[in-house]
Parts: C-alpha cells; sequence; structure tokens
C-alpha cells in the first residue's frame, strides 16, 4: 500500500476494535463455559449465576437511583465499591451480548474515588446522581474519546470534549463507564454495524435488541447500567427499551441539549431528534429529567427551550386516557393487544377514565417522515459511508425525501377537543422482531413528526402462546402490513414482556411522567 493510498475499510474499522478490546477490563472477563445459560436463550440472569459477582454487588447493581443516594449518604456503600460492581457486571454483559464500543473503567474509577473523597471531607453528596453509573451510547462525545457514530469513515474523529448533556450528567455526580452500540447511520430500529458488529437482545439472543439506541437497550435489560443516554428520532430510545424490557423517554424537541453529538444528519430540523434516558423504573427517568432541566441546559445550547423542571400535580380522578389499539396502517401482534386491551380495563377498574382513540391520518405522518428524514434522498449518510468504502448495511438504503405542521395543530386540537390528557399505544406492533428485520417505526416515529413526548414501560403482560393465538383469517391491509403480521411467531415470542407506550401534548413533558406513575401503578394493581 503506498503511502498516499487509504487503508482499506476494514483496516480502518479494526482500530475501533482494538480500542474497545484495549479497554475491556480483562481482570473481569470469565470463562465462557462459566456463562452456560442451560439452553435458555434469555440471559438476564446469567451475569448473577456465573459466580463472579458477591451477593453484595448483585445488590448494589439491581438498586435504583434513589437506593444508591441512600447508602451513600448512610456510609454504607462507597461510589468505588457500586461502580466497580458495574464495571464487572458490563463486562460479563458484553461478552454475552456485545453492547459495548468503549469502556471507560480507569476514569470511572477515578471519578469515584474523588466522589468518596468528598463525601468523607464534607458529608455532602456531590448531586442527585452522585456515583450513579451512566452508560452512553458511542455517538453522544467524549472528551478525548474517538466518536464515529458507526461510520468507518470516522474512526479518526477526536472530539475535544464532553456532549452537553454528559456535562451535566456529571456536575450532578454520575460515573459514566462504558459507551454503547448503534447501528451505522443511527437510523435503524436495529443494532448492527461494520464496526463493533451486532447487538444482541438479554432477552433472547434471536430477537433484536432494537435501535438506534440498541447497545443502550441491551445494557439497560441486563442491568449493566442504571440510567443510560439514548438518542431518538423515530423510536430510537423507546424501541430498545420496549425490545429490552426496559423504560425510555422520548421529550419534547429541544428540553434536551444535542450539542457534541456526532452523527451525518446534524443541523437537520425537518424531524428533531433529540437525547432521551433509559432505564429500570420511571422514577429514574423523572431524577434524570431533572438533573438537565434544572441546570438550565438552554445558557450553553441556545437552541433549546427555556424551561426547567415543573412540579405537576396529576390526578387520577381528572385524569382521561386515549386508547389507541391500531394505528390504521400495521395491526398489532395478538400479544400486543391483549396487553393493550388489559390496560384498559386496568384503569377503569382504578377509576381512570379511558376513552377509545381512533388514530387521526397516521398515514399521512408517515409519508411526511419518509420526506422529512431524508430531505437530501439519502445523499448525506452515503457520502459518509462511501467515504471509507464501507458496504451499506440492508437497513440503511432507504429513500425517504420532504412536509408536518398542520398535522401537528390537528393532533393537539383533537386531544384537546375530545378531553384527552394522554395517549396509551402499542410501542411496537409486536413484541419484539427477529435481528435485522424492525423496519415499521410508526407507532413510535409519529409522535416524533407531531413533537409530542412519549415513554415506553413494561405493561405488565407477557406474550403466551396459547392465550396470544394469530387470526389465520386475518386479511392484511397492504404489503407492509402483511410482512408485520407474517413476522408473528407464537413460539418465538412466548414468554417475552409486552410494552405499552404513553403520549403526552407538546410540552406537557412532567405531566405525561406523572400520568405514567398512576397508570403504572394500575396496571400493576
Amino acid at each position: 500500500m503506498s503511502t498516499n493510498q487509504q487503508p482499506s475499510w476494514e483496516a480502518k474499522a479494526q482500530i475501533a476494535r482494538d480500542i474497545l478490546e484495549e479497554s475491556i477490563p480483562k481482570q473481569w472477563l470469565i470463562d465462557p463455559e462459566l456463562l452456560q445459560t442451560a439452553g435458555t436463550r434469555n440471559v438476564t440472569l446469567a451475569v448473577e449465576k456465573c459466580g463472579l459477582l458477591t451477593d453484595d454487588e448483585i445488590e448494589m447493581t439491581n438498586t435504583t437511583t434513589d437506593g444508591l443516594l441512600e447508602k451513600y449518604g448512610s456510609g454504607f456503600w462507597t461510589a468505588e465499591a457500586v461502580i466497580t460492581a458495574y464495571l464487572k457486571r458490563a463486562t460479563i454483559g458484553h461478552q454475552l451480548l456485545n453492547f459495548a464500543t468503549e469502556f471507560l473503567a480507569e476514569s470511572a474509577i477515578n471519578t469515584a474515588k474523588n466522589l468518596d473523597r468528598h463525601f468523607r471531607e464534607t458529608g455532602t453528596l456531590i448531586g442527585a446522581l452522585h456515583g450513579v453509573p451512566v452508560s452512553v451510547k458511542e455517538h453522544i462525545g467524549i472528551g478525548g474519546a474517538r466518536c464515529n457514530a458507526s461510520f468507518v469513515s470516522k474512526i479518526d474523529n477526536i472530539v475535544e470534549e464532553d456532549a452537553l448533556i454528559v456535562k451535566l450528567l456529571k456536575a450532578a455526580g454520575a460515573i459514566i463507564h462504558v459507551r454503547t452500540n448503534q447501528p451505522q447511520s443511527i437510523m435503524h430500529l436495529d443494532c448492527n454495524n461494520n464496526i463493533t458488529g451486532m447487538t444482541l437482545n438479554p432477552l433472547d439472543e434471536r430477537l433484536s435488541p432494537g435501535g438506534s439506541s440498541g447497545g443502550e437497550g441491551a445494557a439497560i435489560g441486563i442491568r449493566c447500567s442504571v440510567l443510560g443516554v439514548g438518542t431518538d428520532i423515530g423510536g430510537s430510545v423507546r424501541v430498545p427499551a420496549a425490545f429490552c424490557n426496559a423504560y425510555g423517554f422520548k421529550p419534547t424537541a429541544l428540553r434536551n441539549p444535542s450539542l457534541g453529538l456526532v452523527g451525518a444528519m446534524g443541523g437537520q430540523e425537518g424531524i428533531r431528534g433529540c437525547v432521551g434516558p433509559l432505564a429500570r423504573n420511571l422514577d429514574d427517568l423523572i431524577t434524570f429529567e431533572k438533573v438537565i432541566w434544572n441546570q438550565q441546559p438552554w445558557e450553553t445550547d441556545t437552541v433549546l427551550v427555556h424551561l426547567p423542571w415543573r412540579e405537576v400535580e396529576v390526578s387520577p380522578s381528572t385524569l382521561t386516557v386515549g386508547i389507541l389499539f391500531d394505528d390504521g396502517l400495521v395491526r398489532p401482534h395478538p400479544p400486543v393487544t391483549r396487553a393493550i386491551v388489559k390496560a384498559e380495563k386496568k384503569l377503569r377498574a382504578a377509576g381512570i377514565k379511558a376513552v377509545r382513540w381512533e388514530p387521526h391520518n397516521h398515514s399521512e405522518g408517515w409519508e411526511i417522515l419518509r420526506q422529512l428524514y431524508f430531505g437530501d434522498g439519502g445523499e448525506r449518510v452515503r457520502a459518509v459511508i462511501n467515504e471509507s468504502g464501507e458496504p451499506v448495511m440492508p437497513l440503511t438504503d432507504w429513500e425517504l425525501n420532504m412536509r408536518r405542521e398542520k398535522l401537528r395543530r390537528e393532533y393537539h386540537a383533537l386531544m384537546r377537543e375530545r378531553g384527552v390528557d394522554v395517549i396509551l399505544c402499542p410501542s411496537y406492533a409486536g413484541v419484539g422482531a427477529v435481528q435485522g428485520t424492525p423496519t415499521y417505526w410508526l407507532y413510535t416515529a409519529i409522535w416524533n413528526a407531531l413533537d409530542q413526548p412519549a415513554v415506553c414501560f413494561p405493561s405488565n403482560v407477557v406474550a403466551d402462546k396459547e392465550l396470544d393465538k394469530a387470526d389465520t383469517a386475518y386479511e392484511p391491509r397492504s404489503d407492509v402490513d402483511k410482512k408485520e403480521w407474517e413476522a408473528y411467531d407464537s413460539e418465538l415470542f412466548h414468554g417475552i414482556p409486552v410494552s405499552i407506550q404513553l403520549v403526552g401534548k407538546h410540552h406537557h413533558d412532567e405531566e405525561l411522567l406523572g400520568a405514567a406513575k398512576i397508570i403504572e401503578a394500575a396496571l400493576l394493581s
């Protein structure tokens, strides 16, 4: 190879693979034989059964943010002990699922030691995320680290400083311990690329972890992190949360800062993406947003709305929930329909008003999305891929082109006229999807088009092959509907938890999260 010749894309990709390999804490790698899961494809408990984690470390890695702060405040646990437990768990989890792009063990342990020193000297915690382990999607900048957004051509891109969202988390005491995988172009509902490869789903390795924040979904699903930071332009936080039995929140656009993110779609304003958290419970999602919004991120990222966290009261007696069973384009699979039916009954039993919500012009929303995602016909994304000569992954080769405000006004007006505060609907057409196949975005993406906040969380229903038999007489409405309906396999999806989605009004993020707490309590009753 001549000195002027660019290295092949494989050689470039190997640079990032080597960085990942060198960053893995080797002392916590475990013999693959010890990770055998007795024939089960669900590996969520394999980490705890492998013998590497102590009982205390298992407890630490199953504790919420509030629980960690209580232990730190009493001096019962140290941040160093907790982050060590999470690094151990993440190392094993990555062996199982391939969700990491880089471990940040040294800096994480040093940060923990500084937090412990602060507590010893002052008797106080740094902030609301003191010592809380947080994982971050790869294309969210970490100062001094390479940030490639899963494009081989960007592997030499080293960012100078942390993304603003990372700075704010660190200011509140969070410890960033691992960076996570995403698909090529960051525009898939799957998680595979030419650099790090495919991330697996902790519930079943045959299924996709979702995307594009699929590494975060897997990490949270197997409890390798307390909070995860993802991004969402069409469901990229919510679908991984749904597929991995976690919680994911997409705020109204321009509330969380995006300053310092790397990708091929910077400045794309037709459908605005946003940073959003993944977690293991609703309270941690709320804590995340309080931390971010109360630090006035708009003073630095000036495109943001000047809106700190608002304390609101949401009462079951005044809450009205619209129930959307079907978007009119793609029929949900039987377990999803059963979960929505059960939710409606549970809400009414709890004294919460539930009314049927007929979808308003979702087909128009899909056409708008198809055009606005890539107003240039995808040329910008292809140009970044072609720089290195890496192959295009199958789900990247989409032709999307250019429309939206009228539909937003109509939807908001309908919610107001019908007296509906939030809409309960599917997170996805199914409880999951086979690796490489999730392509139907609209159950999540419609809310990006409408710029309405949305949160996905477990429904307390599990797919059951006996209860959820396919309707063999159903005649699909379109080729897309046919493809999704034929993807249902009652045997494959048996035992997979069903996620549901709750949607609020534009900029009513706090009200939405408050309603989600009430509705989850009703579902668990």
